[in-house]
């Protein structure tokens, strides 16, 4: 179930815990977030990306259309992953991208958590959410110890997702909600 909690950054303290996904668009959209759903596609579980990809193409080429993006690809992390510590530890501290961070969960689910304007957004996603981080947004992302999703990502420049660290403990200090 997508979930939102937003956080006062300097108390900690919670200022909205929510499940309801038009709130959840309307609150991460005031800070200038994209968030919506999508048909979940019929496919078998652990579809091959090709398969994946295929699923969604008219949307996503509506997407790519109407953002100015060129191109997707669909990316799968599973316990069993021999990388997957060092994938989660990569996008753990808080960080930017100098383009949108665009994904939407095909299966699985994973936390993006924003720290904007004195407020921490920690966004559970799941199954059928798609979320656009728009560049510069300092944020982390944590699926948690045993991570389980597929996403497709969306983006014009891939050389735009390389992490720029602040440096900051934020991420250590706001641990994701609902991550394993």
């Amino acid at each position: 179930m997508s979930r939102l909690i937003i956080h006062a950054a300097d108390t900690n303290a919670v200022a909205l815990d929510t499940t309801d996904k038009a709130e959840i668009a309307r609150e991460l959209g005031a800070i200038g977030v994209r968030f919506e759903q999508w048909p979940v596609a019929a496919l078998p579980q652990g579809a091959d990306a090709d398969s994946v990809l295929a699923a969604y193409r008219p949307r996503l080429d509506a997407f790519m259309g109407e953002t100015g993006a060129g191109t997707a690809d669909v990316i799968k992390l599973d316990p069993s992953h021999p990388m997957k510590d060092a994938m989660r530890a990569k996008f753990l501290s808080e960080h930017t991208h100098t383009e949108d961070e665009v994904r939407f969960f095909h299966e699985g689910s994973g936390n993006f958590v924003l720290h904007v304007n004195g407020r921490v957004y920690d966004a559970h996603c799941t199954a059928g959410d798609l979320i656009s981080v728009p560049a510069n947004v300092t944020h982390w992302f944590d699926a948690g110890t045993a991570p389980n999703f597929t996403v497709l990502r969306v983006f014009t420049d891939t050389t735009g997702w390389t992490p720029h660290y602040t440096g900051t403990d934020m991420a250590e200090r706001f641990p994701a909600a609902t991550a394993a």
